[in-house]
């Protein structure tokens, strides 16, 4: 039997069952056009539909939800247009995404669900930052969190209830547990008795529910909705079976037939049907046969059409476009103001303070950054100015504080996550390059989320304090790449940074914090992101570098220089985008190019610039361009050691070398 609520009227209690049904019917759709290839893969939720439907219906509008792949329930039930959503499922052109991904990978802000990612679990966080921008607004909204057992072993899962406790946010996390994760069963993925249990050790409550009664669905989660916006996240364990293949070509041969038997008779649809009869809200078959064929009604027409909606055509500029950076919107700067004496790491701290000042929508997290204010002090006396609120520890987790910004920036915050250290950044590298790199391509509109990094050698902190990780993310479309050399940028850089709509990654050079000091305006002013800057005049040769590499440049340039030897220094500023044209122009100019960077030699910053090089100003080249680096090893802790390592150890000689030809 199912926990039913005998007060339900006949009108409502239909309702409820045409929710339920509806993705029923649709799902058989798609496994009949499935046989007839017409579609190439579905993930079936049939068996499951209880869970979202449930889930869906007694939540408010505007509370999100963030569904997984076998969560179709979630969007018929929030009424999206099934002719668009037909189409996003067959990939094509008046799909949400326009063919550029599958399925379910898609969100709809104007229906607060936020699409999911093949990397399971990597969607927790965010919902946590979707519910930290409720709960700073005060809102009467809670975040829904979908996830299935096999989810409960990653990293993401644990970062993200773990912040949803400490911060005490109205988010629910739901587990559909099927049994299952692929062919795994759950005896292979853990050893406790109900991964509900787990709840305590965060806690926080966790219930475990009959996942096939939607009406247990319905009772759990509206109670858990009502200790989420009281500060106590909640998580939800929903027993269920998947009756059908992880995706059909899959099949089923890993389960047993008396374990379909047994799931069989607790059919959530088939069990409402029979509640119905037994309170004489329903006449018998005939009634369910009715609706069934009044359901169909409504999607067939949109089905057919959908199917023949063409494909999208390949558009080089369009997908370009989308796949690239937003332009930036900045306010008007304000006039330019006196001059300041600051070091490197007094610019840092004055872009915060001047965009914190202007706009409530920015706020800081990351690991000891409110009281302590940061390893650097990047943050120091921050907290008492802008509060908690705005300057938020976090945790020992880099997934999940930078899943948690995507969140608050679907919101319209404006988030700044301070890596400790950017070797940490390897931790969150799975949010970076598959849910802020590529949702903008996807679905989403601007994620304003800066993510600053602490990077470089040359201070004796070792292989995991020292890393210059900045090529990593080169390569991800619709993410900038920043590195300041200077004082002036390390202020207007960020300033601007905090701005732009697009992701950025911004990484500081540790050593230059307090070792370089500059007049400077007193206040930030917006500067162009995409820009390399000359930072000397010389026609013998153009060294183009960025970052620490400005230090070792003009020492260099300055002992040439005694010998009638002009270099031209070229600050990068930004790796991703490159500034080719201001390359090019200085290679016209000196026909030689030595490329200097911090990092190891293979695969950095320098081989793709060498490569953009030799593609555009080939002709202009009267020597080959050559590269210094740091060493192919990981960073030296010991001082003499590391100054072997680093690039400059062998600047001069590349130089002489390169001038020579």
């Amino acid at each position: 039997m199912i926990d039913g609520n005998k007060k339900i009227s006949k009108a409502a209690a239909t309702r409820l069952y045409e929710q339920l049904l509806l993705p029923r019917l649709i799902e058989e759709k798609m496994l009949n056009l499935l046989r007839q290839n017409k579609i190439s893969k579905w993930f079936s939720g049939i068996g499951q539909e209880a869970i979202a439907v449930g889930t869906t219906s007694v939540l408010k509008a505007d509370d999100h939800i963030l569904p997984m792949h076998r969560n179709l329930g979630v969007f018929t039930t929030r009424n999206v247009p099934f002719y668009p959503l037909f189409c996003q499922l067959f990939g094509k052109l008046d799909g949400f995404t326009q063919g550029r991904d599958r399925s379910f990978h898609f969100g709809l802000p104007e229906y607060n669900i936020f699409g999911m990612i093949s990397h399971l679990a990597a969607t927790m966080p965010v919902a946590d930052g979707l519910a930290l921008a409720a709960k700073i607004r005060n809102e009467d909204k809670v975040a829904v969190s979908f996830c299935g057992d096999g989810a409960t072993s990653e990293g993401d899962f644990h970062e993200a209830l773990n912040l949803a406790a400490v911060w005490k946010l109205p988010v629910i996390f739901i587990i559909e547990n099927n049994g299952y994760g692929l062919s795994t069963p759950v005896s292979e993925q853990y050893a406790c008795k109900d991964l509900a249990d787990r709840a305590a050790g965060y806690g926080m409550e966790g219930m475990v529910i009959d996942g096939n009664d939607i009406f247990a669905v319905q009772k759990a989660v509206t109670k858990a909705r009502t200790l989420a916006r009281k500060g106590k996240p909640v998580l939800i364990e929903a027993k269920t079976f998947r009756m059908r293949g992880h995706e059909e070509a899959s099949g089923t041969f890993y389960v047993s037939d008396k374990l379909f038997e047994t799931w069989a008779k607790k059919d959530p649809v088939l069990r409402f049907e029979r509640w119905m009869i037994e309170h004489n809200l329903a006449d018998g078959p005939e009634t369910f046969q009715s609706i069934a064929e009044k359901l169909k009604v409504q999607f067939d027409a949109d089905l057919k059409r959908a199917l023949e909606c063409p494909d999208p055509e390949f558009e080089l500029e369009r997908e370009l476009v989308q796949a690239g950076l937003s332009p930036a919107h900045q306010p008007a700067s304000a006039p330019a103001t006196s001059s300041v004496d600051r070091r490197f790491v007094d610019a840092i701290q004055a872009a915060h303070r001047q965009a914190f000042d202007e706009n409530r929508d920015f706020l800081l997290m990351g690991q000891d950054i409110a009281e302590y204010g940061g390893v650097f002090k990047v943050s120091e006396g921050f907290l008492p100015r802008y509060g908690k609120d705005r300057i938020r520890n976090t945790p020992i987790i880099e997934s999940g504080a930078i899943g948690a910004a995507i969140g608050l920036a679907m919101e319209g915050f404006k988030p700044v996550v301070e890596m400790q250290f950017a070797d940490f950044i390897s931790c969150g590298y799975n949010q970076i390059v598959n849910n802020l790199a590529k949702s903008r391509y996807r679905w989403t509109p601007d994620l304003n989320v800066t993510i600053r990094a602490p990077h470089g050698a040359g201070v004796g902190a070792g292989p995991f304090h020292s890393q210059s990780v900045e090529s990593w993310f080169m390569s991800l479309p619709g993410v900038r790449v920043l590195v300041p050399g200077t004082v002036q940028d390390a202020q207007d850089m960020l300033y601007t940074a905090l701005y732009d709509p697009n992701p950025v990654l911004f990484f500081e050079h540790k050593k230059l914090y307090r070792s370089i000091r500059e007049e400077v305006p007193e206040r930030c002013q917006f500067t162009n992101l995409d820009k390399a800057a000359i930072r000397r005049e010389g026609t013998h040769l153009s060294l183009i570098t960025y970052g620490y590499g400005l230090v070792w440049a003009n020492r260099l340039a300055e002992t040439l220089a005694s010998e009638g030897i002009e270099t031209e220094i070229i600050d990068l500023r930004s790796l991703a985008p490159i500034d080719w044209d201001t390359l090019a122009t200085s290679l016209q100019k000196t026909h030689r190019a030595l490329l200097l960077q911090e990092p190891s030699e293979m695969m950095g910053p320098m081989s793709e610039i060498s490569s953009g090089l030799m593609e555009r100003c080939f002709e202009f080249l009267d020597a080959p361009i050559m590269r210094c680096s740091s060493l192919n090893m990981p960073v030296p802790f010991n001082r003499y050691l590391e100054a072997g390592y680093l690039a400059d150890a062998r600047l001069e000689e590349t130089a002489r070398k390169l001038l020579a030809y």
